[in-house]
């Protein structure tokens, strides 16, 4: 894959994510993400490939831009032909409440390779590399605990698991307590929440819990990336849900690994901060019309990991601020 393609990327979600930073605290998380998809597009139109969109806003029917099946970039006869994955702002309601950890990303990879996930949920659970092998999604939320636990070295009281703050998880919080861990709740955004594993100042160990199987796509390529570990469960709510997913050959039993959903070492990921987290610093708008953005770029292909600190003069990138 081509070595330009990760600095491009980082200009794809950089563009993203500085359109969107400008919606914080204000209350229009549709503002905010039609932000994004719109500077995440006009971006990819100046990306030398030939991609489509396996992962997106929606059917063409549901959106305007980035929807599934769209050909995204500048193709020559030459270029590579890629899947992309894209969620330009994941973490919609934190950018409009004014909360932390919203990121807009995008991860690529040869055509084929990425699992066209149908929109529902799936059961979840991530771990960084110090921790690969250890657990099992069938197993019980102690026993993959304890496992971690002995992986790190640490004791289960040591051990701190992150959760998506949703009603469904009441019963998962009982457990991983019962267990003796500690409990990292997040507001929005599992992709993140994912990749927070595999640092360890991030302060979390395992992510568990029901999120969008189109993010755990994403997430998984990243953990890819990362050398960490990725499980995931679809779990269909409704009838339409269930009947969608037999209709795209999914399998409801099947524990879906890092390599089913991402095939080959060939993916590239970029995600930057939006609003600021653990992981990723936020947007933040400077004097004279400038900007700072902070962007994680993977590659799998090589494990190369690079945080890129970016200072964007606005008045000499018309693409970003329109």
């Amino acid at each position: 894959m081509d070595r330009n393609l990760p600095l491009n990327l980082a200009r794809v979600t950089e563009a993203a994510a500085l359109a969107s930073a400008k919606f914080l605290g204000r209350g229009d998380k549709n503002a905010a993400d039609q932000a994004a998809v719109d500077a995440m597009r006009r971006m990819f139109d100046t990306v030398n490939i030939d991609g489509v969109v396996v992962i997106g806003e929606g059917e063409m029917d549901e959106a305007p831009m980035l929807y599934i099946g769209e050909q995204i970039g500048i193709a020559g006869p030459h270029d590579l032909k890629v899947d992309i994955a894209v969620d330009p702002l994941d973490g919609t309601r934190s950018v409009a409440n004014g909360l932390p950890n919203a990121i807009s990303v995008v991860a690529i990879a040869p055509r084929g390779c990425l699992l066209h996930a149908p929109d529902t949920y799936m059961n979840k659970i991530a771990v960084g590399p110090k921790a690969k092998g250890v657990v099992n999604i069938n197993n019980s939320v102690e026993e993959n605990i304890r496992n971690v636990a002995k992986a790190l070295g640490k004791d289960v009281s040591e051990v701190t698991v992150t959760i998506l703050d949703r009603p469904r998880h009441e019963k998962l919080v009982e457990e991983v307590r019962k267990a003796g861990a500690r409990i990292k709740m997040f507001s929005d955004g599992d992709v993140l929440a994912a990749i927070n594993t595999c640092f360890s100042y991030t302060g979390v160990d395992i992510l568990m819990g029901i999120g969008g199987a189109p993010e755990g796509v994403i997430a998984a390529a990243a953990l890819k990336c990362l050398g960490g570990e990725f499980q995931g469960v679809l779990h269909p709510v409704t009838e339409d849900q269930r009947r969608r997913c037999l209709e795209m050959g999914a399998d409801l039993n099947k524990v879906y690994t890092v390599d089913d959903l991402v095939k080959g070492d060939e993916v590239v990921f970029a995600a930057t901060g939006v609003s600021h987290g653990e992981l990723l610093q936020g947007v933040k708008y400077l004097e004279k019309d400038m900007a700072t953005t902070h962007t994680l770029v993977l590659r799998a292909e090589t494990g190369t990991i690079r945080f890129i600190e970016a200072i964007h003069k606005l008045d000499k990138k018309p693409e970003y601020a329109k």
